[in-house]
């Protein structure tokens, strides 16, 4: 059974849409069409245009395409301002909040031409994000999946934690876990595949498989595809396989 699936995106619309371009060349040199395409979440945020990515998706999607968009932790926080600009994702540090400079949420309010979101109280910010910020965005952040499980793979934003039934799993965790998660070698019953925690490159760690490379720190953005738990990444060069470490 053959998925595929593209780490955190951040913003970057012109680098999701060159690994949509390597997926339909794979997708072709395997006569398979159908197989569909993962996006394990964190869409905005950090880069230059969260609206384009946001508008990218929404249209591949109403196109036909076989396109899944998780949730990701950014997304929420995005999504949390535009119902209330008093929100505080429950999982966000006290001294963080979704505008500073280190998560990236006044990028995401520039790309809607929303501008000097560090200087300006935050119900005239949004006000305006109301205003300028289209309702389908809104509507599509609110309705995006936690997760997706096909074969052996399971495809979340984050992680999940270890030994809890998938079903009883919450929200916090599959957007914001790291270490009871990073740190856990048992297995999980299917490979992970997920985002969240930056690497320096696609990385198989045997019971998961970490494809956030980095894009919301100008690093590159990844794409691989599994085939069961085999996993290769797609790269102008074609396939290279992902492969866990020697026991």
């Amino acid at each position: 059974m053959r998925s595929y699936a593209i780490g955190d995106i951040h913003g970057h619309p012109d680098k999701l849409a060159a690994l949509h371009r390597l997926i339909a060349a794979d997708r072709a040199a395997c006569g398979d069409g159908d197989a569909p395409v993962v996006h394990v979440g964190d869409l905005v945020d950090r880069g230059p245009d969260s609206r384009g990515v946001l508008d990218l998706l929404i249209a591949g999607i109403a196109a036909g395409e076989n396109w899944v968009v998780l949730k990701g932790n950014h997304d929420r926080m995005f999504r949390g301002f535009m119902a209330d600009p008093d929100y505080h994702d429950p999982r966000l540090r006290p001294d963080l909040w979704w505008l500073h400079e280190r998560l990236g949420g006044d990028t995401t309010l520039a790309s809607y031409g929303i501008a000097g979101a560090d200087e300006r109280a935050l119900h005239d910010l949004h006000d305006e994000a109301t205003a300028r910020v289209p309702a389908a965005h809104v509507a599509f952040l609110a309705g995006l999946p936690l997760y997706h499980l096909r074969g052996e793979c399971l495809f979340v934003h984050a992680g999940i934690r270890p030994g809890i039934d998938l079903h009883d799993q919450s929200e916090d965790d599959l957007l914001w876990i790291r270490r009871e998660f990073l740190e856990d070698a048992r297995d999980h019953g299917v490979l992970v595949i997920h985002g969240h925690t930056p690497v320096q490159g696609v990385t198989h760690y045997g019971n998961r498989v970490n494809i956030d490379t980095g894009a919301g720190y100008g690093r590159p953005m990844s794409a691989v595809v599994t085939e069961g738990r085999a996993v290769f990444q797609l790269t102008d060069r074609g396939r290279v396989a992902v492969v866990p470490p020697r026991p």
